[in-house]
């Protein structure tokens, strides 16, 4: 069996093999105090917080619970992110280095103390973290990053090696880290919040807000309206884009996991390549065994090569680091990324505190989601916080998020035009059973997926966010834009934003 065919069988995300709730479509108007869009991290640690306040919250889901972003996770519990804290400290201080490392085993610390506290069986284990380098550049940012942990006082070290099989010529250890089961862990909090007599509304699209300063209300895509007095946006990339202009302020990056069964013991830990392919590794509790988790391969989305290639990259390097014995999973997640690679979390728009916005997490999400959760119930309930400036997203450094806007637009521009100058060859009678590609159509180019039972599916490639052409996702059979991230189904159904129009589908037959 090839690589190709064996990862086709394997669609599934480990952490969606559980159990979880469904709930009714929003069907009428409602009144509530706080109005959560967004069932995933973020709006479940924020719907738990706010209800055992005594609030009346209501979460509004597009889809199904815990079945975006966070359901399709690496699933570290982890303050390292990279080679990050010598880069904050030149651009923000060391005050607020230490503030974002405090943040995040803040989180940290909340889930072990829910864990305990609740009995929750999630698979939560206390592991050290790693960075790791392979070239001799990224051992110099990786001893430049140890001085930065010293200073910050992070309790860690500088490793010579690694346990694994790889050429690993440097390691800083971060110490006191986690993983968890993370849809075991939400359901909890989940089960906790509908106690405390918060409301779930799945398969309701959350489309706009009509905002009259004093009581925001949410437009549903059936027309009704949620009347509220703070509005969480907490849809990964925000749905209400008008004021924001969050579009222009981050960039969409896409990454890839597979989870395998090995013959080797697993020494414990949790790790990340600095040099680049990123390559993630940990494990978790699998029937009685461990199932290795590897991730990585990340890129813009919409850009790049063939995303089978990803999977196909990733299942190479285990055969050749840990023996591939029993291939079980693949999936792929997106997450956006901010102009100063800190997330926006806080007021929509200055001064406007009663709709408020989480997003830009780039892939660190377990903490971020918790230690968001925090910060938004924080801003409702009007209380201090210590994060609140960090995380401030009308905040901006001219270094770096001036050299990051005029990079990020320029890579816009540059995708803009040259999916409008493409010459196609291709046309829709080329397609075979299961495959799909830009054609030409009608004398215009289109995009066309054949599905395994011969059904033809064409549509407009211009994405209906701001017109560039998507690109076809040959691993994911989705249309990915190379501008803003937005992605759609092979027959134009929006799968992320910042769009929230359909492609034109042009002919289904």
């Amino acid at each position: 069996m090839n690589t190709t065919e064996k990862n086709h069988q394997f669609p599934k995300t480990y952490w969606r093999e559980i159990e979880l709730p469904t709930f009714e479509k929003l069907n009428e108007d409602i009144a509530v105090d706080v109005a959560v869009v967004g069932a995933g991290i973020t709006g479940i640690t924020a719907a738990y917080l706010l209800s055992k306040e005594g609030l009346k919250v209501a979460i509004l889901e597009a889809g199904g619970v815990l079945n975006g972003t966070t359901g399709h996770t690496t699933a570290k519990l982890t303050a390292q992110h990279g080679i990050i804290y010598d880069e904050f400290i030149n651009h923000f201080g060391k005050e607020k280095a230490k503030l974002y490392f405090d943040s995040h085993m803040n989180a940290i610390q909340f889930v072990e103390s829910k864990v305990k506290e609740n009995g929750i069986e999630c698979d939560f284990s206390k592991e050290d973290a790693y960075v790791y380098a392979t070239t001799d550049q990224y051992v110099d940012k990786l001893q430049t990053e140890w001085e930065a942990y010293k200073s910050l006082e992070i309790d860690g070290a500088l490793k010579d090696t690694i346990p694994f099989n790889i050429p690993a010529k440097a390691a800083l250890l971060m110490r006191n880290q986690a993983q968890y089961h993370p849809l075991k862990f939400l359901k909890s909090l989940l089960d906790d919040a509908i106690k405390a007599g918060c409301t779930v509304y799945e398969n309701t699209v959350a489309e706009d807000i009509e905002d009259d300063d004093t009581e925001p209300k949410v437009v549903t895509k059936s027309g009704h309206r949620v009347t509220c007095k703070h509005v969480i946006i907490a849809t990964h990339f925000p749905f209400y884009d008008k004021p924001g202009l969050y579009f222009a302020r981050m960039y969409a990056d896409r990454s890839y996991a597979i989870g395998i069964k090995t013959d080797k013991d697993y020494p414990g830990g949790i790790y990340i390549s600095a040099d680049s392919p990123t390559r993630s590794i940990r494990y978790t509790p699998y029937n009685g065994e461990k199932l290795l988790i590897l991730g990585g391969d990340n890129h813009k989305t919409g850009q790049g090569i063939d995303t089978l290639k990803h999977y196909e990259a990733l299942q190479t390097f285990a055969e050749e680091v840990f023996g591939l014995k029993e291939y079980h999973y693949r999936w792929s997640a997106q997450d956006m990324v901010t102009l100063d690679k800190i997330p926006y979390i806080g007021p929509y728009t200055a001064g406007r505190e009663n709709i408020l916005v989480a997003t830009g997490y780039k892939k660190w999400g377990m903490t971020t989601g918790i230690l968001a959760g925090h910060l938004l119930t924080d801003y409702v309930m009007d209380r201090n916080n210590p994060y609140k400036e960090l995380y401030s997203p009308s905040r901006f450094q001219a270094d770096p998020a001036l050299k990051s806007v005029i990079t990020t637009n320029a890579d816009v521009a540059k995708h803009l035009i040259k999916g409008k100058l493409e010459i196609v060859e291709m046309n829709p009678e080329d397609l075979q059973d299961g495959e799909g590609s830009v054609v030409m159509y009608n004398g215009k180019r289109a995009g066309a997926y054949k599905d395994k039972s011969g059904k033809l599916f064409i549509v407009d490639t211009t994405c209906q966010h701001l017109g560039c052409e998507c690109e076809w996702n040959r691993a994911e059979k989705s249309w990915d834009c190379p501008c803003h991230g937005s992605r759609y189904s092979y027959s134009g159904d929006v799968i992320e934003g910042p769009t929230n129009k359909p492609l034109e589908l042009l002919k289904e037959e």
